[in-house]
């Protein structure tokens, strides 16, 4: 069930997401497919009911980032509320070095299925997989073609397009700004699906970028102060409205928000919901969402059917796997206009771009 937190643009479904023919037909070939209602697996392959024991293994920064990793827990809790399923969640040290440790931890406890939160993850899961071919995994933000990995996979630059016209469209001058936490390609991904839709609406616009640290350095998921120091030159320049994809790092970016008492668009969960400062949470005037808790969900609920990876599984627009939250009604007033942008890249009239 989606709560009405997510608002008008994220009112779909996203139901019943089994591991795709693919893998259980025997193929690990990997192939993607965009989240959609499934046949149900063959119910005789079905773990034994009570035997549901699922590890999680977050991404930097850990439960509590009011964001991506959070998002990744309420599906985790979901699991254990919905389907009766035991839970164990670990977070890695600060610089992500023992992501590898906690896979193998998890596997050796006996919980299957098991999760890795965060591109990061990648390698360490194949490697893991290869080693625990009997357990199913799966990896959030990055693909997979092993036979016991499904990747769960977003279309951000769509939810980001819609992030960008919201923005273009509130910021009188057309001055807005973007703060990513690292420069690497997902994180991009955010950066040109809001630059497209800025530039949609106000061709002329001027896009501040920062990004506060280089490709495989993760700490800028954890840097708030840096990402304070990012948007406090993007207000004093001009910027009206700054959206980031910074993690943790957000944090910064509501406090220059309200320092300069201007506007900030928030990423993964609602954080005007999520953060627990009363006096930020009036900044963000939406946040982008990314339905990380159900892609979650519902491959703990698929392998609870019986369902085998080998795939990878996309969350766009067309499943509301990405979207806009609309709490605090600041973005009502353009609802017309957002969904006519949806429906454009829904029905393909409007080309996303992922690259900036």
């Amino acid at each position: 069930m989606l709560s009405k937190r997510f608002g008008r643009l994220a009112t779909g479904t996203v139901a019943g997401v089994m591991l795709m023919a693919a893998a259980a037909c025997g193929s690990g070939t990997g192939g993607d497919t965009t989240a959609s209602a499934q046949p149900s697996a063959d119910a005789s392959s079905a773990p034994a009911a009570g035997a549901l024991k699922v590890g999680l293994a977050f991404d930097i920064g850990g439960r509590g980032d009011k964001s991506f990793n959070d998002a990744a827990y309420t599906g985790l809790e979901k699991a254990k509320t919905e389907l009766g399923a035991e839970i164990k969640e670990l977070s890695p040290a600060s610089d992500g070095s023992n992501r590898g440790e906690l896979l193998r931890q998890l596997a050796d406890a006996g919980y299957n299925p098991i999760i890795g939160v965060g591109f990061a993850y990648g390698e360490d899961i194949k490697k893991t997989a290869e080693e625990y071919p009997e357990i199913q995994f799966a990896v959030v933000d990055s693909a997979s073609n092993a036979a016991n990995v499904t990747g769960l996979l977003f279309a951000e630059e769509q939810g980001s397009y819609l992030a960008g016209v919201a923005a273009a469209t509130k910021a009188e001058s057309g001055h807005v700004g973007f703060v990513g936490g690292v420069e690497n390609d997902l994180i991009k991904k955010f950066e040109a699906g809001f630059a497209a839709g800025v530039k949609s609406v106000k061709a002329d616009a001027k896009i501040d970028v920062k990004y506060l640290t280089p490709d495989g350095d993760f700490s800028g998921f954890k840097a708030p102060e840096k990402g304070k120091v990012a948007a406090e030159k993007m207000y004093q320049d001009g910027a009206e409205i700054v959206y980031h994809a910074s993690g943790d790092s957000g944090l910064g970016v509501f406090q220059a928000a309200a320092a300069a008492k201007k506007k900030a668009i928030g990423v993964d969960s609602d954080q005007r919901q999520t953060i627990k400062e009363t006096e930020l949470q009036s900044v963000v005037m939406t946040s982008m969402l990314k339905r990380v808790d159900v892609g979650v969900f519902e491959f703990i609920k698929a392998f609870q059917g019986g369902a085998k990876g080998g795939s990878n599984v996309i969350y766009d627009l067309k499943v509301d796997g990405v979207g806009l939250a609309t709490t605090g009604g600041e973005i009502d007033d353009i609802k017309d206009k957002l969904d006519e942008a949806k429906k454009g890249i829904v029905d393909g009239t409007i080309t996303v771009p992922a690259k900036p």
